[in-house]
């Protein structure tokens, strides 16, 4: 390759820092991952002021020789937009660490937070399987999760006690977060609705919440058995134990919370047409309402980060489940083929939209 040309060598030595920013991508949430299990947000939120290095490493369950690389693994944090630096005192010098934005939604206490989603998506049994994705591309098992574990994830979590907790608890976090928000952005879609069903529930903290929020509705959670074993309802709340591929029981609308993007095409269809003949005609108020992604199909300045995040979640989906996230037009064609007549998207959820749909 001729590298006498300074333009050409500019152009392959950005190449290669693009290469490699993308190869050691995975350090940014491990480095994440071992702030939260080292409880650093808590600390430095305990701290009520900025926290200085030494200050932060006298609290930590840390050897005090390791300071440098203390402040080596804050550097990153602070790059990424997990703390921020400021002055200790205006007089001073002297600078510490206070959280940033997101880093609030990690700390151990919050109501909403997202520490149990994070340590769930970077413990090894679900990051192994992506070192096997190449094999799965070559071999005919549902997913790379099958290939690493010899087992569904659904399998998996039926017979790893551990697993189901952990994973559990990583969609009941999400759940507190998402729903927060449905209920004071979206209090109209729960207008005219005596009755829903929350199809693969968990253990009912999105259904709790509704119900809490407006307690002329009944809820009903459904799920897998090993999933409600024990879980008790309350005068306005109920847990069945189902297959939502069998049977749904009726109500005014089905609540599809993350559950479409599991699946495959042909398996929506069989949930949607269970969902289809759940629920009374749209003039009696029947619909399904979709806590799901609506993958934006173009990019702008605001977009980009969400767009990324999207098709993250969407190979996400390919490594785990045989699922998928969908476009707008692949929604539609879903909907029209079970049986339903129309539908609304609400892009007021991030990352995801709230899709209701009429029969």
């Amino acid at each position: 390759m001729d590298l006498a040309n300074g333009g050409r060598s500019s152009e392959l030595l950005q190449a290669q820092t693009h290469v490699w920013n993308h190869i050691f991508n995975f350090i940014n949430s491990m480095s994440l991952k071992c702030a939260i299990q080292l409880g650093i947000p808590d600390i430095i939120h305990n701290h009520c002021q900025p926290m200085t290095l030494h200050e932060l490493v006298a609290k930590l369950p840390v050897r005090p020789n390791k300071t440098l690389c203390v402040h080596r693994l804050m550097r990153i944090l602070v790059h990424s937009g997990f703390f921020t630096m400021q002055r200790v005192q205006e007089s001073a010098d002297e600078e510490g660490y206070v959280l940033a934005d997101a880093s609030r939604l990690l700390l151990k206490d919050h109501p909403l937070s997202a520490t149990p989603f994070l340590l769930a998506m970077l413990d090894p049994d679900l990051t192994e399987p992506w070192h096997y994705v190449s094999a799965w591309f070559q071999n005919d098992d549902p997913t790379p999760f099958f290939t690493a574990h010899g087992r569904t994830i659904w399998d998996y979590g039926c017979h790893e006690p551990r697993f189901n907790n952990f994973f559990n608890e990583a969609m009941a976090s999400d759940a507190r977060l998402v729903t927060s928000v449905l209920i004071e952005e979206c209090k109209g879609a729960f207008e005219g609705l005596n009755s829903f069903v929350d199809v693969g529930g968990g253990t009912g903290t999105v259904a709790k919440t509704i119900v809490e929020a407006f307690p002329h509705l009944h809820g009903t959670v459904l799920d897998l058995p090993h999933v409600v074993a024990d879980l008790q309802g309350s005068k306005n709340l109920t847990y069945l134990a189902g297959d939502m591929f069998e049977a749904i029981p009726p109500a005014d609308a089905i609540l599809l919370k993350w559950i479409l993007h599991d699946w495959s095409d042909e398996e929506c269809l069989k949930i949607l047409k269970q969902c289809r003949g759940a629920i009374p005609s749209k003039e009696k108020g029947g619909k399904v309402m979709i806590i799901d992604m609506a993958i934006l199909n173009k990019k702008g300045d605001d977009d980009e980060s969400k767009v990324e995040t999207q098709l993250f979640m969407d190979m996400l989906m390919m490594v785990l489940y045989p699922g998928r996230e969908r476009e707008e037009k692949e929604w539609k064609k879903l909907f029209l083929d079970s049986g339903f007549s129309g539908y609304k998207i609400t892009p007021i959820l991030g990352l995801r939209s709230l899709i209701e749909v009429y029969p």
